[in-house]
């Protein structure tokens, strides 16, 4: 099987409702899935400082997300570019609060403290057998981040209060 040539799509700002509705999980062998995975990498690829992106974002309710932290600084563990449907948190541990951004909410960021090390189950497009993922420091906070996605959670459900979102920064 070939993989699909992603498209590049718009990506969808809050309140958009179908970034605070759970998204259905789907057959990660389906056309349409294998179709979504290549447009969401290709969509993270042209969105500078982009290292996730969930279907929720392009506006489809469907519990798939791409990851990819390669040539972040605050990776330690990075496993490339990468798609996961049907994603679910097994082991999360040793929390930690840290900074957040959104595609999805371009104008804050936020303090969410989250799992530093983590251990996902999902299943890769295309694939049959479930995969798991063992990961760490902004990896594991990416994979957390697009898991809320998927789940109809936005990073600024998880702020501790008003005084944990800052306006971003801008950088030229």
């Amino acid at each position: 099987m070939s993989d699909p040539t992603g498209s590049i799509r718009p990506v969808v700002r809050a309140p958009a409702p179908v970034l605070g509705t759970a998204a259905a999980a789907v057959d990660p062998c389906a056309p349409e899935v294998l179709q979504l995975a290549a447009d969401l990498v290709a969509t993270m690829k042209v969105s500078p400082g982009c290292v996730g992106l969930a279907a929720p974002q392009v506006g489809v309710g469907a519990q798939v997300f791409a990851v990819d932290v390669t040539g972040h600084p605050k990776a330690k563990t990075v496993h490339g570019a990468f798609v996961l449907c049907n994603a679910r948190v097994v082991e999360a541990s040793q929390w930690q609060k840290g900074r957040e951004g959104c595609m999805s909410v371009p104008d804050l960021t936020g303090d969410v403290k989250r799992a530093n090390r983590l251990v996902v189950a999902g299943f890769a497009p295309g694939g049959t057998q479930e995969i798991e993922i063992v990961t760490d420091a902004f990896e594991a906070r990416a994979l957390q981040h697009e898991i809320d996605h998927c789940a109809g959670l936005l990073f600024l459900d998880r702020v501790a209060g008003a005084h944990a979102v800052y306006a971003r920064k801008v950088y030229l």
